[in-house]
C-alpha cells in the first residue's frame, strides 16, 4: 500500500489514495498503520475518495479505529495533499466530510510553504448538538467536579465535540491525566476532545489538547478553532488570533459563529506499507 506521511502543527497524519476501490475495513488499517512501534506511526488515517456532492471526499480515522466527523489540521494536510497531486485542479475547492463540505483556500508556493485556509463552519453551541447532558441550553462556563477538584468547562460542536477549560498557565496543567478524565464523563454521549487554553493578550493564545480517539496530540485543528470561540465569546480575546500549540502555530479569525483556520501542512515522507489484513 503507497502512503504519504504528513503533519499540521505537529499532529501528523497517513495519508492514501483509495477513489476506486470497494475496501472498508478502514478503522482495522488505521489502528495498523498508525500504530508508532508496529506501523507507520500517526495520529490519523485519511483516505482520499470519490465525491458526488463537493471536490473531493476525505475520510479520517482516528489512530484507535474510530471515525470521526473531522479534524482541523487533518483536513489541511488532506487538501495539500490533493492539490500537490493534481487530485484537484485548483487552488480553491471543496471537500466532503461527515462534518459537511468545506471549502478550502491554497495560497501558491512550494509543498511545504503553502498555507492551507478552511472555512471550518458555524461552531454548534446548544448543549443537545454538542452533544452534552445539561439542563443549560448552552454549556458554557458551566463548574464541573473531578477527582482532583473542580474546573470550570463550555462546551461546543466544531466537527466534533470540544470542550475548552480556560487556564492561567498551561505548564502547569496535567493534560493527559485531565484530558483522559473528562473525555470520558458520563455528561459526554460521544465522549469530548478536551483543549487547555491560555490567553496570553487579546492577539494571542495558547492551546494544549487532548484527543477523543488519539490521546495527547501536538495539535488540534477543530481543538484550536473551538477554544479561540469561546475565548472570544467570554471577550478575552478579538476576533483574530494567532495560537501557539506544542507542535507549531495556526491562525483563527471568527466571524459571528463562523470560523476560519489557516495554517502550514507539511510532506514528511512517502512509502509503501507492507499491510496484512487478519
Amino acid at each position: 500500500m503507497q502512503f504519504t506521511k504528513m503533519h499540521g502543527a505537529g499532529n501528523d497524519f497517513i495519508l492514501i489514495r483509495d477513489e476506486n476501490s470497494s475496501y472498508e475495513n478502514y478503522s482495522y488499517l488505521a489502528k495498523q498503520v498508525c500504530h508508532r512501534r508496529f506501523g507507520v506511526g500517526a495520529d490519523g488515517l485519511m483516505v482520499v475518495k470519490k465525491s458526488t456532492v463537493a471536490d473531493i471526499r476525505m475520510m479520517y480515522y482516528n489512530s484507535d479505529g474510530s471515525l470521526a466527523e473531522m479534524c482541523g489540521n487533518g483536513i489541511r494536510c488532506f487538501s495539500n495533499f490533493v492539490y500537490e497531486k493534481n487530485i484537484v485542479s485548483s487552488s480553491t475547492f471543496t471537500v466532503e466530510t461527515l462534518a459537511g463540505i468545506k471549502t478550502i483556500k491554497i495560497s501558491e508556493g512550494a509543498p511545504n510553504e503553502r498555507l492551507i485556509g478552511v472555512a471550518m463552519g458555524t461552531v454548534q453551541v446548544h448543549a443537545h448538538e454538542v452533544p452534552v447532558k445539561s439542563d443549560k441550553t448552552r454549556f458554557f462556563n458551566q463548574e464541573i467536579q473531578l477527582d482532583k477538584g473542580t474546573c470550570i468547562m463550555s462546551s461546543v460542536r466544531m466537527g466534533v465535540p470540544h470542550t475548552v477549560i480556560l487556564v492561567d498557565d498551561i505548564s502547569k496543567i496535567d493534560v493527559v491525566g485531565l484530558g483522559k478524565e473528562i473525555e470520558t464523563l458520563d455528561m459526554f454521549p460521544e465522549r469530548t476532545n478536551v483543549n487547555f487554553a491560555e490567553v496570553i493578550n487579546k492577539a494571542h493564545m495558547k492551546v494544549d489538547t487532548w484527543e477523543r480517539g488519539a490521546g495527547h496530540t501536538l495539535a488540534c485543528g477543530t481543538g484550536v478553532c473551538s477554544a479561540v470561540y469561546v475565548a472570544y465569546k467570554n471577550e478575552l480575546t478579538n476576533n483574530q488570533v494567532v495560537v501557539d500549540v506544542p507542535g507549531g502555530q495556526l491562525e483563527i479569525t471568527i466571524n459571528d459563529d463562523d470560523v476560519y483556520m489557516e495554517g502550514k501542512a507539511v510532506f514528511i515522507c512517502t512509502g509503501e506499507y507492507s499491510f496484512n489484513e487478519k
